[in-house]
């Protein structure tokens, strides 16, 4: 199955719990991809010990996810731009979408 999933909150427990479905998708040999947007694009600045979103975005990418990040948002917030955390745009989200068999939020 190939999942998309949209992150835009910035509540760090939520978007571990995103990240952690997102590792058990592609355990389950789905084909994923995250895009973060709105205050999802700070994933990274939340990360704490017990919600280690960083930590599960690197298992993540290396497991095969791909990660997409709004470009608008990333600059909006004077954020670097990083491997974890990279330009994209609406249409890549709209291509997320269009070819997902299923879409999850949070």
């Amino acid at each position: 199955m190939k999942m998309g999933i949209v992150i835009s909150s910035n509540d760090v427990e939520t978007c571990w719990n995103a990240l952690r479905y997102a590792n058990f998708s592609l355990s389950q040999e789905d084909e994923v991809k995250i895009f973060f947007m709105g205050k999802g694009v700070e994933y990274q600045k939340i990360s704490v010990e017990k919600f280690n979103t960083i930590e599960q975005t690197e298992k993540f990418m290396k497991d095969g996810g791909v990660v997409f990040a709004c470009g608008s948002c990333v600059k909006s917030r004077d954020q670097e731009v990083s491997e974890m955390c990279p330009i994209s745009t609406m249409k890549d989200m709209y291509e997320i979408i269009k070819e997902s068999d299923k879409v999850v939020t949070f």
